[in-house]
């Protein structure tokens, strides 16, 4: 899944400032490494009936929609200008933004959507001073503060505030569960932009535990306008040029325990500018949660909690979204999904620019409490050598969905220059795959099996 905006930034102004502004910023990290991260969620196939006068598109691998508009065991376990952004894995990788959108050419037709999809828009709350806010980050903004001081109102900085309050958020809530400490590595990709990778391995609670976010800036190659032309997008540039930006948060989190439910998360915003000076926007994303064993309890409170959030924006958006969720983490060769989703959404660009980052902000302030009392509720759970066992079975279905389906991570591997480390961040530390595996019947691994081999509503 993935992310992405547009930054415009001169690169001798970002060094001085940014030395200027660490020292106005104790007490965050800017460890600097070399990279490419970005975050992307990509769409299904399947037609679904959605909102009123909406539709989904369906064709081969993909499917689109769009407006008219612009461990181990033990028994208490615990801009602007630049060039064209790779894409990674759908959860926390690099590269994931562009790879999605690049990826699923050809396959990606215009549907118009009702111009009251939403209610009627909320009055903006304040979003508080940008430098204050940048004191709870895990590091400084990928975008020098005074550039984000200047232009505070466009979409491009309100954005890249939320996805780093969200990554700020969801790693200080899994420290504390935790006792342990991310680690904080900062990249810059040289065509423009970069990120900041949290990174939390082999802890108490957590085998695993990455929070990405990324700010990628630059020109669309030919070939990638060319595919999103494709997708029913109208694309204009200037001089064979098509400045984008790209920007999102991505999260996956492993647990020792298995008991406690692996969950991914990811929210990302993309910008184009055209020749006229225009501009195309749309956001996507998703939480999806794939618990080893089914507890009734923790899936209503997790999908209950992503209804509450979609339910303030319009009623459709839950159901909706929870069945694109289910197509889309789907693993076709086991027939079974990933786990038992969430929601899921793409191309989110009507009817206001307002009005969907409302959504998106909903959704992505949802990530600490739908998922949280779950961890809590399970910490303390004691799992025998048989349940250890087939959390690693199930683990090795997340890789299989991860490396064989995922777009974004396949574009990451194939695209010279990209981060590996941060494409394959989404894997587990460890899995396992046995040879013909079937659980016996009766047995609540049967009863996990068969849930996702038949997506259940749990709200």
């Amino acid at each position: 899944m993935a992310t992405i905006v547009f930054c415009s930034v001169n690169k001798t102004a970002q060094t001085t400032a940014r030395r200027c502004l660490s020292s106005r910023l104790k007490g965050i990290s800017s460890n600097v490494t070399a990279g490419e991260c970005l975050l992307l969620s990509f769409t299904h196939r399947t037609s679904v009936p959605l909102l009123p006068g909406t539709r989904w598109f369906s064709r081969g691998n993909s499917v689109r929609f769009m407006s008219h508009g612009t461990a181990g065991r033990s028994a208490g376990g615990r801009t602007r200008r630049g060039a064209l952004a790779l894409s990674g894995a759908v959860a926390v990788t690099a590269a994931a933004a562009v790879a999605g959108f690049l990826a699923n050419a050809g396959h990606f037709q215009r549907a118009e959507m009702a111009t009251k999809v939403f209610q009627a828009a909320k009055k903006k709350e304040p979003e508080g001073d940008i430098l204050e806010r940048c004191k709870g980050f895990m590091s400084l903004p990928i975008t020098d503060i005074d550039v984000l001081q200047g232009r505070k109102e466009e979409m491009r900085t309100r954005m890249e505030m939320l996805i780093m309050e969200t990554q700020a958020d969801f790693c200080k809530a899994l420290e504390k569960v935790d006792g342990g400490t991310f680690k904080v590595d900062r990249w810059e990709r040289k065509e423009g932009g970069g990120g900041i990778s949290c990174v939390m391995q082999d802890g108490k609670v957590f085998e695993k535990a990455g929070v990405n976010v990324s700010v990628v800036f630059g020109n669309l190659t030919e070939e990638a306008a060319k595919q999103m032309r494709s997708r029913g997008k109208v694309l204009k540039g200037k001089d064979g040029k098509l400045p984008f930006c790209a920007m999102g948060v991505s999260s996956v989190i492993h647990p020792k325990n298995p008991h406690i439910p692996t969950v991914h998360f990811n929210y990302r915003y993309f910008e184009i500018e055209e020749a006229d000076g225009t501009k195309q926007w749309w956001f996507g994303g998703g939480t999806d949660l794939t618990p080893v064993y089914i507890n009734k309890e923790d899936a209503f409170h997790f999908h209950n909690t992503l209804k509450e959030a979609c339910d303030k924006h319009h009623s459709q958006y839950y159901p909706d979204f929870k069945k694109w969720c289910d197509r889309y983490f789907y693993i076709r060769h086991r027939d079974e999904t990933r786990g038992i989703g969430g929601i899921f959404f793409d191309d989110l660009d009507s009817p206001s620019q307002e009005e969907v980052f409302n959504f998106v902000k909903s959704c992505a302030r949802t990530v600490v409490p739908c998922y949280l009392p779950i961890v809590y509720k399970h910490l303390n759970d004691s799992f025998t050598d048989e349940e250890k066992n087939w959390q690693q079975i199930r683990r090795g279905r997340y890789v299989e969905f991860n490396l064989v389906y995922d777009r974004g991570v396949k574009f990451g591997l194939a695209t010279p220059g990209s981060r590996i480390e941060s494409i394959l961040m989404s894997l587990p530390l460890t899995a396992r795959w046995e040879y013909m595996h079937e659980p016996a019947k009766g047995t609540r691994e049967a009863e996990m099996l068969e849930v996702l081999r038949n997506p259940k509503e749990w709200v």
